[in-house]
């Protein structure tokens, strides 16, 4: 019964930049590690997709974080003034249902 390696992704990293960057060729990588040329050819399509994402500039990334920041704050204050008008009214009927006006 064979079992599954797992690779960290480091190791990962290390096995594509060995074909980036020395041209070994994904053949030569899946006989030295037992891995399937398929799943080397797999990481490296993960790592190239990831590509944009890591190059885009912190200011984009940072301007898009705050403005979805913003946005929680005014879901998250929408739902304390809702919280405070409903325990108003639950006050209001508590005091009502025992006699005090």
């Amino acid at each position: 019964m064979n079992q599954r390696k797992h690779y960290s992704a480091s190791r990962k990293v290390e096995i594509i930049r060995e074909h980036l960057e020395n041209q070994i060729p994904i053949s030569e990588l899946s006989r030295r590690y037992g891995i399937h040329p398929n799943m080397i050819h797999k990481w490296k399509k993960m790592l190239f997709e990831n590509a944009l994402e890591n190059f885009s500039s912190s200011k984009q990334a940072s301007s898009g974080q705050s403005i979805k920041l913003q946005q929680l704050e005014e879901k998250l204050k929408d739902k304390d003034a809702l919280i405070a008008e409903v325990l108003a009214d639950n006050i209001r009927l508590k005091k009502k249902l025992n006699g005090d006006n």
